[in-house]
């Protein structure tokens, strides 16, 4: 059944029709009743009106609908690079990963969101223009002292992020973090200038100064508990003064000519000394083989010897008689003779005619 108003800002339920009226009288509905009706509803919601009960429920439930939609609205996202930090009354919490999260609403509750995979650069030493195509110098950044007391200009790079592992850290320990960040870096690439030389710092030691870096600055920032990740230290340049740079240019040319002229003496020692001490191995194996030749030669002819010595003492004038046609042999073997023979007859025989233009005449013949 429809409800009825009675006009006294109340209402009753009555029997009637559709609306408003009694089922045995239809009628079509009247519009300004129905609006008049809904406004006199309203009314006894409010306080005032006259509801009592009906008034205070009324009041609670606006009051349950106003808390549920800010309870509602605590609701938030966390991109994949973020970290969310949850805060109640201005107390750190807890952290969220990415994804929907829940904490209780403003005034009560707060979210600070942190780009932990975003990699940020710090320049030192020089700075870009608005334009971001020329740099600029800061001299008051750049210039450093050496160890040996010289000037060096330094310009670098500092590459970091904030620690996903800790990242209330980065965002309670420390105030201005960026400025912190630079302020350790130039920090650290002092110290570790100080302590080295102004030519091996323009030359060979370049590339240890970056990772020096790198650790200092790590170790300076966890000592601040600044939640803070450093990359990467790229050296830009590194030169001295502006004022003195040509002297150094040369100096370093000089060490340059230097470094080359002894690695061309190094490589001539490499390739002359294995050739003499294989030319010295040479000679002593040719040393050492005439040495074993003319002692396995000398003892052969020792054993000979006294092989000979041994048939000499078992027939003595056979043994004589062999080693002088032996001798004979050899020493006449490989000459022209002429043998005379003087018991027989003397007349066939010039005594004044030359041997050897005989001997070469009948070679001659023979040849013939």
């Amino acid at each position: 059944m429809p409800w009825i108003s009675d006009g006294g800002g109340g209402g009753s339920w009555k029997p009637s029709g559709p609306w408003g009226q009694k089922p045995s009288s239809p009628q079509q509905p009247d519009f300004e009743d129905l609006l008049r009706r809904g406004q006199e509803r309203i009314k006894s919601w409010m306080p005032g009106s006259g509801g009592g009960f009906a008034g205070g429920r009324g009041i609670l439930a606006l009051a349950l609908i106003g808390i549920g939609v800010w309870l509602l609205s605590g609701f938030y996202t966390v991109a994949p690079s973020e970290v969310g930090l949850n805060k109640i009354f201005g107390r750190y919490t807890g952290k969220t990963g990415p994804g929907l999260n829940y904490n209780l609403p403003f005034p009560i509750g707060e979210v600070e969101k942190l780009p932990v995979t975003t990699r940020s650069t710090i320049n030192v030493g020089f700075t870009y223009r608005p334009d971001m195509r020329t740099s600029v110098d800061l001299p008051e950044e750049s210039l450093m002292l050496t160890g040996d007391e010289n000037i060096a200009d330094v310009k670098f790079v500092v590459i970091w992020q904030i620690d996903p592992v800790r990242p209330e850290d980065y965002a309670f320990n420390i105030a201005n973090q960026k400025e912190t960040v630079k302020a350790v870096a130039e920090s650290a690439m002092r110290e570790v200038i100080g302590r080295s030389q102004i030519q091996r710092i323009l030359t060979a030691e370049r590339k240890v100064i970056e990772p020096a870096v790198q650790e200092l600055m790590q170790r300076i920032l966890n000592q601040y508990k600044a939640g803070v990740l450093v990359l990467q230290v790229q050296l830009q340049s590194v030169d001295p003064p502006e004022q003195v740079i040509a002297a150094f240019r040369d100096v370093t040319a000089a060490q340059q000519d230097q470094n080359r002229m002894r690695n061309e003496a190094e490589a001539y020692a490499n390739r002359v000394v294995p050739e003499a001490r294989g030319k010295a191995a040479a000679t002593i194996q040719e040393a050492e083989g005439y040495r074993l030749q003319t002692v396995a030669e000398a003892t052969g002819q020792a054993a000979r010897f006294d092989k000979i010595y041994d048939e000499y003492k078992k027939a003595p004038g056979v043994t004589r008689e062999r080693m002088y046609l032996e001798t004979m042999e050899r020493v006449f073997g490989g000459m022209d003779k002429v043998i005379v023979d003087q018991d027989g007859d003397r007349s066939g025989v010039v005594p004044y005619l030359p041997l050897s233009a005989l001997t070469g005449k009948a070679t001659e013949g023979a040849h013939k």
